[in-house]
């Protein structure tokens, strides 16, 4: 008896700090939503370099001490002759540089907020012989939220100075709504593009409530203020009006994809269909086959590469119910990109 009321006594213990752990966390989620956005800061960090302490690194490990004595020797003289050049040719255009964004769009696509701040402030340096590279991932969300993302990428292309966007997991249905913005698409062989369509759906709990004698009541001011109902009970009607909002949505997508890629056979490809980059590349949707570190190593030898980030610095609370949303939205996300994507 003495054991059952040791233990008993330990697991009250135990479920009443779980539960209050579970108290402060929800506490803090609803606080990181209900505080104001935190102000973020502009970061740079210089990509080519990288790549260069990369390069000496593996030497050190690799190369003999004699090897690198007369390595660090061509490299001295070499870079001499780099700065006598830069001084020739200092009246002369540059060769320009690449600035690269990376995106990670969930659902909400609430990361257009970094988007639109890392973009306002390219455009204030950017110049007609620089590059943007956007390495983009993303199975796509609300129409509204990815609409506004491909607009804020078409400021760059608007602005004439070339886009790319670098596909190496998922750009499919908003992603790839983003991705047709730019002047050329690059994407791994086994990463997910297209599905061009347009999803929605809902639980009706109306026989639920109706069984437990729970009355719902809605009132709208317009013939279809509201059409298809989580607790009301759906009439044919409001079914059929739904799906017509969906095919004009449907139609909009589409008009935005011919605008920027007139060259696609959108009966074949604007189906909610999605293909594996390979097979995408032969309908059109892609323009290359490649990583987006491939791409990046390329164009370093030829400019210098920079990649671009605003961060936004969040306090306990706001990091909390951050991780707590992100959490969720991962798991909705997850579910989604299993439903686009084949087994092996």
């Amino acid at each position: 008896m003495e054991f059952l009321y040791e233990y008993g006594l330990f697991l009250a213990k135990a479920v009443t700090l779980v539960g209050a752990i579970a108290a402060l966390i929800i506490v803090a989620a609803v606080m990181g939503r209900q505080q104001r956005p935190q102000k973020g800061e502009l970061q740079l960090t210089n990509l080519s370099h990288q790549l260069e302490d990369y390069e000496h690194h593996l030497e050190e490990l690799l190369l003999s001490k004699e090897q690198l004595k007369a390595k660090e020797k061509a490299h001295k003289k070499e870079e001499k002759a780099k700065a006598k050049e830069a001084k020739d040719k200092a009246d002369e255009p540059r060769d320009g540089r690449v600035f690269v964004l990376d995106f990670k769009g969930g659902i909400e696509a609430n990361e257009v907020a970094s988007l639109r701040e890392e973009i306002t402030a390219l455009l204030t340096v950017a110049e007609k012989q620089d590059e943007v590279l956007v390495r983009l991932e993303s199975g796509g969300g609300v129409v509204h939220g990815y609409g506004l993302a491909a607009s804020q990428l078409a400021r760059v292309r608007d602005a004439g100075i070339p886009l790319t966007i670098a596909v190496d997991k998922v750009a499919a249905s908003g992603g790839y709504m983003m991705a047709c913005v730019a002047d050329r698409i690059v994407a791994a062989p086994f990463s997910i593009i297209g599905s061009i369509g347009v999803i929605a759906q809902l639980p009706n709990f109306n026989r639920l409530l109706k069984r437990s004698h729970i009355d719902y009541e809605q009132h709208t001011a317009g013939q279809f203020k509201r059409t298809l109902t989580l607790f009301g009970e759906n009439t044919d009607e409001a079914r059929e009006k739904f799906k017509e909002e969906l095919e004009e949505t449907h139609g909009l997508f589409k008009g935005f994809i011919t605008q920027y890629r007139p060259e696609l056979d959108l009966d074949k490809v604007a189906t909610g269909e999605h293909w594996f980059a390979s097979q995408a590349m032969d309908l059109g949707l892609v323009d290359e086959l490649a990583t987006s570190d491939h791409w990046l190593m390329q164009k370093a030898k030829e400019k210098e590469v920079l990649k671009l980030a605003y961060v936004i610095k969040k306090n306990l609370a706001n990091r909390l119910g951050r991780g707590v949303s992100e959490a969720l939205e991962s798991g909705l996300t997850k579910l989604s990109e299993l439903n686009q994507k084949s087994r092996y």
